[in-house]
């Protein structure tokens, strides 16, 4: 029986070890264990015929090589998602046969080109496989490994007839995992869809993303349907009020690292209504309403460190990576969401 060690906080490979191979593909999550994550994060969509499958947005033309496979040249549209129009291609237009033929390709190709070096060379994933993935690398290390499972867009897939919440629970079962169990966490940017996880029985830790700017997809479709008064934008759950009000919903929330440590952390005027909470004082509420809280995402590239950490003038190069993940540390998060998890284990360790 695999055994949970994990440290705290909890190291979580990003879509894998996506700083070193294209995201979400085997070769990824395979590198992740192998460096020491205690979880990892798969990003779910559904395809037309109801197959759960790993990839960053249901619109795949940049994690994949859809656009030079001219037999699915047809299948370019511009749908409307979350409000937004966007043109590509999408997995609920694909079967998964049809997937099963792509291969997968860097996001940040031009920033991290070893991790491009890799395009072509791996097949989409299903969370199935991922499944069976989670269980063979437990099995081998003898440990707890989690799995963090982010919803993506499901009040667009509810509308399409693909309602995830469903999908995934026939998943779990069909992989032995029945209901749910300790290694898994929920997370997505919208309350409905983890309410409808709970209501389905599935055991884990559900997780409210808690985006920087805007309100949550669901929260604001109630409100054009008149079934709500208002629609809370998420700096209103940031908010010590915010944060009491889930309790009891969810097991935790997730924010951006900006909220630890970029312009909000550093606020220090407060206005007349309750302004977010930033850094260790949002943390910290959070603690004393009974919730988690895991942070997303630390990357030691330039491109994405706080420009005070930055070393050189190229994007690509690694800056004081190890200073401003042990800053986020600093905080009390309980997780941090990493595309490099070895840097993960290795800022936690010189952080304790």
């Amino acid at each position: 029986m695999p055994q949970d060690s994990a440290a705290h906080p909890l190291v979580i490979g990003h879509r894998g070890a996506s700083g070193y191979r294209p995201e979400h593909t085997r070769s990824a999550y395979e590198l992740a264990f192998a460096l020491g994550a205690d979880a990892v994060e798969p990003d779910l969509v559904a395809t037309r015929d109801g197959v759960l499958v790993l990839r960053h947005e249901n619109e795949i033309s940049g994690t994949t090589d859809v656009a030079s496979r001219p037999e699915f040249a047809s299948k370019r549209t511009t749908r409307e998602v979350d409000g937004t129009p966007l043109t590509g291609w999408f997995t609920e237009d694909f079967t998964w046969a049809e997937l099963a033929t792509l291969r997968a390709t860097e996001r940040l190709g031009s920033l991290r080109q070893s991790s491009a070096s890799f395009d072509g060379r791996f097949p989409i994933l299903r969370l199935r496989d991922l499944l069976g993935l989670i269980d063979a690398a437990a099995d081998e290390q003898g440990r707890l490994i989690r799995m963090v499972a982010e919803f993506k867009h499901a009040s667009h897939f509810a509308a399409q007839g693909l309602p995830l919440d469903e999908l995934f629970a026939a998943e779990l079962d069909d992989a032995g995992w029945g209901h749910g169990d300790e290694r898994l966490i929920m997370e997505a940017f919208e309350l409905d869809v983890l309410d409808r996880l709970g209501a389905r029985g599935i055991h884990g830790h559900r997780v409210f993303l808690i985006e920087d700017v805007g309100a949550p997809v669901d929260l604001a479709l109630a409100l054009a349907r008149g079934d709500a008064s208002t629609a809370p934008s998420f700096d209103e759950f940031a908010t010590e009020a915010g944060l009491l009000g889930l309790a009891g919903r969810v097991a935790g929330v997730s924010v951006s690292k900006s909220r630890l440590l970029g312009a909000r952390a550093a606020r220090v005027a407060r206005p007349a209504h309750a302004p977010p909470l930033a850094g260790a004082e949002l943390v910290d509420a959070a603690h004393s309403a009974g919730l988690l809280v895991f942070t997303w995402t630390l990357r030691p590239e330039n491109r994405f460190l706080m420009p005070r950490h930055r070393r050189g003038a190229s994007r690509s190069a690694f800056g004081d990576w190890l200073t401003e993940f042990s800053e986020v540390i600093a905080t009390g998060v309980d997780g941090i969401f990493v595309d490099h998890p070895d840097l993960g284990v290795e800022a936690r360790a010189a952080f304790t």
